[in-house]
């Protein structure tokens, strides 16, 4: 037992302690081997027991917790043991245990409660959950033990509220309403009695502890997942806490609402953020709560409690507490109309405080843009609402928000000085945050527009003044780096004027305003690319000046350029008079210029290249502006000089990141010429120059005795950028006679060169995966281009040419060796996603004659086929469904083969067909709709394939263009007949107890399960009757009579739609039936089944 222990505990401490990278994985790896080992359980609990703290205690539950979730799992009984030994230790042990032991053991706790939930023992009855009311007690306890029961309360909810443990969206719905429905409400009212009760007196130390853990457990009770959405995160724009019916009696009134910012007064700063997090949960309470009356009531005392805290507001220092109050302010509006707020007695006064807040809060630079992105959310969705009032009424907008525009302006420069002169974060190098503020301020600048404008007038004016007094280019004194700052935020401020123009009606005066600003950011940008032309560069902060013009650009573009604009605006004349640009033409060439320039002299970042390459395609997708761009001479340049040597992005020696932007500039490119190529094979030919020399050096090199003696990382880069520059292309072929063209060059010497290349670097992903996704994109139908006429052989010859590379990369992954785990995913896993992609395309693309491949003895979709199973064989284990781009691909082809192939998919080895059915099960659990949509669907064509089956005297037969039928399906299912009843009691189980968004999908093959082995279907009907109260049992056998009513022995499509009307009542009558007193005490639907 001593060597025993000192073996633990050298584990436990060389987990945890050692530096050394080889011990830490010796010790992961023992680890492992003590979660796999038949004593787990024993060694632990030893370990709680005797071992070294706190290393002792962390391994133990560790391993625990791995164990639990393992497929291996542990018993009921020991499960119960160990709860309670669990809630022992702690209750004894509990002011002995660091904060961070007590948490690791609290949230064991959590998980075994959370997987016993639903375990109903003949003696204990519900076990677990009898221990919850335990613990409840022990809250409401005042002894020191309180605190104890707040944290393993706390941590349970937020287990509860999270997939980890939990199989199937069923389950854990099941979870989250048995929790919601039995304690929630008794939690979350006795830590806010607690809470407030802490009000009468000041707080000792231990009970600032208490009321901050009750917080964090109100906090969580009111972030809990009441409707069972199953989403991990919401957006800010969307969150509403869906409160249940039975709690409205808390929130009707406001006094809940009200004890909070009470609290806000009373407890000391620290706990202010917490206080804060649970108000803006309380303000986005759902809006159908209350009546109109209740509504306007609560409303109101929200608006008192903010503008309390406005005016008692020296807590706000804490930079949290700022964050979580700006949070507050921010729902107040995305919850509640302008015209409800205006109803609010304190209305005018919170404004008047907020405005002024807001000013304040934008001098103060310290703060977090984060946090003056909600602040500005609140103001933006208030100048949004003014059109939404009467003119009469006075909402006092447009007499404040002028101010605050003004003020935001004057603080980013006032921040562009503390950047340079203090050293802060310059923000202007996160383009996500500057875009959403942006956006915001967009809004907010059109209230007085006029004002506005002018203010960024004089403000440019005044910085740029500052650039053109330095003495030389080179000059970078403080004072020059601070007017370069100031511009950058300026002429960034102007984009997102321009493109406030959208959110209002049109004003031909204000479309004047737009030209002034214009035409200093447009100059400036020609200052500024005529230095660069010259090898001139223009700062340490060129980057993000070339950022903030692409903004502009882009935001005028949207404005003013878009195909949605019905007519010329004022603003040309503007651009006519000060830069000659007078129409939209001249405009476009201004944009071309500054997109090649960027290409030229930045191809070297990536970031920028993206940006540019970005304002290209946007504008070469526009119908009308593609077709005035591919006129302009700039246009042409491109066209006639897409070369390295041109542009080095575009060089083979270009960093592998930046190779990745040549798809998007091919496509554009592409698009440009399609305007103009009018099928002339001539200039397509004349435009494909560049990389017919690219292919013919690769060949060459190919075919050359000395392949060996090449630079060979100078020759995957050519097949790299060949792979990424024809995907751009494909992609950008949209009809028959482009595609056509495209074909005809690639094949089939390009394709040949593909197919070596795969050859040769199978085992770099670097070279497959650019490959690969050029097959994905030439094996999409889109707009029909592959629908040829009958006498066209060329969607055979592409997908011949499609399954020698498939076959040839998918033999060469299923023979490689393993990878580190770190670089699964990337060198295995994303490739085979990739197949999987390129096999649904092909096969849903409608362009494959599989029936005649029989015939004429060609084996290509067959090989191709065979290589999809065998990838699916060997990674399912790897859990690629945990991917949702892989897992969609993988289902959809799923959904593809057996809807055209099922004597293929009879043929299949036992073994493949069961792990198919079972990869099904599992997708119809799935918590994402599209794959569960195709699981059903493709279980139901597997059904009615083997109903038919079954139905007819003659087991077997062949049809015309199809290999014969075979046995193994009917095999694979005669060795494992509970497969069918699984599935039949996990459909029977959604449709009863979940709020399911697949009803019609689910309903298809429900009835095919039922028809093949109805005596299962009879059972699973007796089960769950008998299971419910005696009083009820009547109306729910008249439910499942009425579910097969008129329903015949036949799956035609007629004959499912009786079925799917049937179950749209009978999923009506449960709803009704399982709301009264009955309870859902079956485990699992297998249980039913047993």
């Amino acid at each position: 037992m001593a060597s025993e222990l000192e073996a633990l505990n050298s584990l436990s401490k060389e987990l945890y302690e050692s530096v050394n990278q080889d011990a830490r994985l010796r010790a992961e790896e023992n680890l492992i081997a003590l979660v796999n080992s038949p004593e787990c359980m024993r060694q632990c609990l030893l370990l709680l027991e005797q071992g070294t703290m706190p290393y002792g205690a962390l391994v133990a539950s560790t391993a625990l917790m791995r164990l639990l979730s393992s497929k291996v799992g542990v018993a009921l009984d020991e499960r119960m043991k160990l709860c309670t030994y669990l809630l022992n230790y702690l209750a004894v042990r509990y002011d002995q245990l660091p904060p961070y032991v007590l948490t690791q053991l609290c949230q064991l706790y959590a998980r075994i409660t959370k997987l016993g939930w639903m375990d109903n023992d003949k003696e204990q009855g519900f076990y677990f959950r009898n221990l919850v009311k335990d613990v409840i007690h022990l809250v409401k306890d005042t002894s020191k033990n309180s605190l104890l029961g707040v944290q393993l309360i706390t941590l349970l909810i937020a287990d509860m509220n999270s997939l980890e443990g939990v199989e199937s969206v069923s389950a854990q719905r099941k979870l989250l309403g048995s929790l919601r429905d039995d304690f929630l409400l008794e939690i979350f009212d006795t830590s806010t009695t607690l809470l407030f009760k802490m009000m009468n007196s000041p707080l000792a130390p231990q009970q600032q502890q208490l009321a901050a853990s009750l917080l964090q457990l109100t906090l969580n009770c009111l972030t809990f997942d009441f409707i069972g959405s199953i989403t991990d995160e919401c957006g800010e724009d969307n969150a509403t806490v869906q409160i249940p019916t039975a709690w409205r009696s808390f929130f009707v009134g406001g006094d809940l609402i009200k004890q909070y910012f009470a609290l806000y007064m009373h407890f000391p700063m620290e706990m202010s953020a917490k206080i804060f997090m649970n108000l803006v949960q309380l303000a986005s309470v759902r809006r159908t709560l209350f009546n109109n009356t209740e509504r306007q009531q609560y409303l109101g005392e929200l608006v008192s409690g903010i503008k309390l805290v406005m005016q008692n507001s020296e807590k706000l220092r804490d930079s949290a507490s700022f964050h979580e109050f700006c949070r507050v302010i921010s729902r107040l509006k995305s919850n509640y109309q302008l015209c409800e707020l205006m109803k609010v007695e304190d209305y005018k006064s919170m404004v008047e405080l907020l405005a002024e807040f807001t000013i304040q809060s934008l001098r103060m630079y310290e703060f977090s843009i984060n946090s003056t992105f909600y602040i500005l959310a609140f103001w933006q969705r208030m100048v949004s609402s003014m059109s939404y009032v009467k003119a009469q009424d006075d909402h006092f907008i447009q007499l404040y928000c002028p101010k605050i525009a003004e003020t935001f302006i004057d603080s980013r420069l006032r921040y562009s000085e503390a950047v340079v002169t203090e050293g802060l974060e310059d923000l202007l190098d996160d383009q996500g945050a500057i875009s959403q503020i942006m956006d915001q301020f967009s809004v907010i600048s059109r209230c007085d527009y006029k004002q506005t404008c002018q203010q960024m007038i004089n403000f440019f004016d005044q910085s740029l003044n500052v650039m053109n007094s330095a003495v030389n280019s080179n000059d970078n004194s403080k004072e020059i780096l601070i007017a370069r700052k100031r511009l950058i935020w300026m002429i960034t401020m102007i984009g997102a004027a321009i493109h406030g123009r959208s959110s209002f009606s049109g004003d031909e005066d204000m479309d004047v305003l737009d030209g002034e600003l214009l035409c200093r950011a447009w100059k400036l940008m020609e200052l500024n690319d005529s230095r660069l032309v010259n090898g001139i560069q223009a700062g340490p902060d060129c980057v993000q000046l070339e950022f903030a013009f692409l903004y502009v650009l882009d935001q005028f573009r949207k404005t003013y350029i878009s195909d949605q604009v019905q007519k010329a605006s004022k603003i040309y004349e503007k651009l006519g008079l000060v830069l000659g640009l007078n129409d939209e033409s001249m405009v476009l060439s201004v944009f071309a210029r500054k997109i090649i320039t960027n290409l030229k002299f930045w191809g070297h970042n990536e970031k920028l290249i993206e940006a540019s390459l970005g304002l290209l395609n946007d504008l070469s997708l526009g119908f009308t502006s593609v077709r005035r761009l591919s006129r302009l001479n700039e246009i042409q340049f491109l066209l006639n000089n897409h070369t390295g040597e041109v542009f080095s992005f575009l060089s083979s020696m270009a960093d592998y990141h930046i190779m990745k932007t040549r798809g998007i500039f091919y496509a554009s490119l592409m698009r440009l010429l399609v305007v103009t190529i009018d099928e002339d094979i001539s200039v397509f030919d004349k435009f494909m120059e560049p990389i017919t020399e690219t292919i013919k050096e690769i060949c060459n090199v190919f075919q050359s005795n000395n392949f060996g003696n090449f630079n060979q990382d100078q020759i995957k880069r050519a097949v790299i950028g060949l792979a990424r520059d024809l995907r751009g292309i494909a992609g950008a072929c949209l009809n028959k006679p482009t595609f056509r063209m495209l074909f005809d060059y690639l094949y089939p010497e390009v394709f040949s060169l593909l197919h070596r290349s795969i050859e040769i670097w199978y085992d770099s992903h670097e070279v497959t995966t650019p490959i690969l996704k050029l097959i994905y994109e030439l094996a999409q139908n889109k707009q029909q281009r592959l629908s040829f006429e009958m006498n066209s052989c060329m969607p055979v010859l592409l997908f011949r040419e499609i399954s020698k590379i498939v076959v040839t990369y998918g033999n060469s992954l299923l023979a490689m060796g393993d990878v580190p785990k770190a670089d699964f995913y990337k060198q295995r896993l994303k490739n085979v996603g990739v197949i999987f992609s390129i096999m649904k395309m092909a096969l849903n693309g409608q362009y494959i004659p599989s029936g005649i491949f029989d015939l004429y003895g060609d084996t290509c979709l067959k090989e191709s086929l065979a290589v999809f199973l065998k990838l699916f064989m060997k990674y399912r284990s790897a859990d690629f469904k945990a991917y949702a781009k892989i897992s969609h691909n993988f289902y959809s082809l799923i959904d593809a083969l057996v809807h055209d192939n099922m004597p293929f998919v009879s043929n299949l080895d036992e073994d493949v067909f069961l792990a198919v059915l079972d990869a099904i099960h599992e997708g119809m659990v799935s918590y994402d709709s599209i794959v569960v949509s195709s699981c059903c669907t493709s279980l139901d064509l597997i059904l009615d394939y083997l109903f038919r089956r079954v139905s007819r005297q003659k087991t077997n037969r062949n049809f015309a263009g199809f290999e014969p039928e075979g046995d193994n399906c009917v095999k694979a299912l005669e060795r494992r007949p509970e497969l069918m009843s699984e599935m039949l009691s996990t459909l029977m189980g959604a449709m009863i107890f979940d709020d399911i968004k697949c009803q019609w999908a689910m309903s298809r093959p429900l009835l095919g399960l039922i028809l093949l082995q109805y005596d299962n279907y009879v059972r699973f009907q007796e089960d769950f009757v008998n299971r419910q109260a005696s009083d009820q049992q009547q109306y729910l056998q008249q439910a499942f009579t009425a579910l097969m009513q008129n329903v015949e022995q036949s799956v035609t499509l007629s004959n499912k739609d009786m079925f799917t009307q049937n179950l749209n009542t009978f999923r009506r009558t449960m709803a009704t039936l399982l709301k009264s007193p009955i309870k859902d005490d079956v485990g699992s639907g297998g249980d039913m089944m047993a």
